[in-house]
């Protein structure tokens, strides 16, 4: 049971990221697309909120592993 609720709490902790990111390549995409000229406004807000959303599932990740570490 440890098992199956270690690989539910990774598949969560992976998919919250993949969903951000996603979301932030898609809007940032369309505003590119709608105004090539606001590039040099929307990217570096692109970087760092994609920048951060890999920190946080990191982030994550790491707590899992911590929290479901093997302490024999």
């Amino acid at each position: 049971m440890q098992n199956f609720i270690i690989l539910f709490v990774m598949f969560i902790t992976i998919l919250g990221p993949l969903f951000v990111i996603t979301a932030i390549g898609c809007t940032s995409i369309n505003a590119l697309g709608r105004h090539p000229s606001a590039a040099p406004k929307i990217l570096p807000k692109m970087l760092v909120r994609l920048a951060l959303a890999e920190a946080a599932g990191i982030g994550a990740l790491l707590a899992l592993l911590r929290v479901f570490g093997t302490s024999q």
